[in-house]
């Protein structure tokens, strides 16, 4: 199955599976550190029977106190650029792994709207950081629709980009 194909046809369910399963078989943890998702992807791992085999912790770290008091987010870094940007996911996802004992980790940051958006940071913007073992990775993603669209489609995405990392 092309990644594509994975992507689109596969349900936000089936692709947690999937990253469970590949943790499992990698015997590694994950961890969470979520701000726009509010614990979305959190709890999509915990609903399913077992997680604690492989899910580790998850931060909902929903303000930019928390991303500094939870995750060590930089203030200076908040202040210059915003919540919603490629160093502050950096800085979370990085922050995740060393405030865990998992060694795999997605963080995410964005405007799920309907307000807060602005020209440089329309709503829809999210900015993920993704750690797997020996690589860290960020994007930028913007998805339509309202809030809930924006914040369902962030979590697809998140266990999508999880499952392709760590085939």
């Amino acid at each position: 199955m092309t990644d594509l194909l994975l992507k689109t046809t596969t349900s936000t369910d089936d692709l947690c599976r999937l990253v469970a399963d590949l943790l499992i078989k990698r015997e590694l943890k994950l961890v969470t550190a979520e701000s726009c998702t509010g614990g979305l992807i959190s709890a999509a791992c915990t609903d399913l029977a077992g997680s604690s085999v492989w899910f580790e912790r998850g931060f909902v770290t929903y303000s930019n106190d928390a991303k500094m008091e939870l995750l060590g987010v930089e203030a200076r870094l908040l202040r210059r650029a915003g919540a919603v940007c490629e160093g502050v996911a950096r800085a979370m996802v990085v922050g995740a792994l060393a405030h865990s004992h998992a060694q795999v980790a997605v963080a995410v940051t964005g405007v799920a709207g309907p307000t807060g958006g602005s020209p440089a940071k329309p709503v829809g913007t999210v900015w993920f950081g993704f750690a797997v073992p020996g690589q860290v990775v960020t994007e930028k993603c913007h998805f339509e629709g309202d809030r809930a669209a924006v914040r369902a489609a962030t979590v697809h995405h998140a266990f999508y980009r999880l499952a392709e990392l760590l085939r």
